[in-house]
């Protein structure tokens, strides 16, 4: 049997091949078709166990979440298609739709290089967070995205959707735990569609 992390010492040491990533996206573009495929030729006493495998209660850490169900957002939604080149041949670039964080020790691509563009006017550092014991509403900086229910690409990417769960600042609302520490980051999920808002809306895990 294998020892240790050996794939990630492997990588650590080596790096990935140059076709990982690629073929990665692939892979993760056709799971859901198989998913369905799948799920379509199943009968029996499998097909029930398959199905509630599948439609598990969505759960952060061990918060219940407010939003357990959201519709997830297709990737034609999120990611629009930027054509490049002279003859706008190329269709290798995206551009995200929705509004995302992005952090602030992040650096940009070259222009020409950059696969994800995240438009700066769909880029929010502050969310309306509410306290559900307190009922009152405080807007608190974003530290990062926890997850998003939709998928791991738009989590990397920052991508801010409703049900998403991100981690806030809430150093200033004077939290503290047993041990007497200021709590400094907490999670919160999202309740509203921020596209169409113009506001982040969220609602923190107590």
């Amino acid at each position: 049997m294998s020892q240790n992390k050996y794939i990630e010492l492997h990588r650590k040491r080596c790096g990935y091949r140059l076709d990982y990533h690629e073929k990665k996206r692939k892979k993760e573009g056709r799971e859901a078709h198989e998913r369905s495929k799948k799920a379509k030729k199943m009968i029996g006493l499998k097909t029930k166990l398959y199905h509630k495998q599948r439609h598990r209660k969505e759960k952060a850490g061990k918060w219940e979440v407010p939003l357990p169900k959201v519709r997830a957002q297709g990737e034609t939604e999120v990611l629009k298609v930027i054509r490049t080149g002279k003859r706008k041949k190329k269709a290798w670039k995206r551009m995200v739709t929705k509004v995302c964080f992005v952090g602030d020790g992040f650096t940009r691509k070259p222009p020409k290089y950059e696969r994800f563009i995240r438009p700066m006017g769909l880029r929010f550092k502050k969310a309306h967070v509410t306290h559900p014991a307190l009922k009152a509403t405080f807007c608190l900086p974003i530290l990062g995205v926890k997850k998003n229910p939709s998928s791991p690409l738009y989590t990397t990417l920052g991508v801010i959707t409703k049900g998403t769960i991100i981690e806030v600042n809430v150093s200033e609302l004077g939290l503290v735990t047993q041990g007497g520490k200021v709590i400094w980051g907490k999670y919160a999920q999202v309740t509203n569609n921020p596209e169409n808002d113009g506001c982040i809306n969220a609602v923190l895990l107590v």
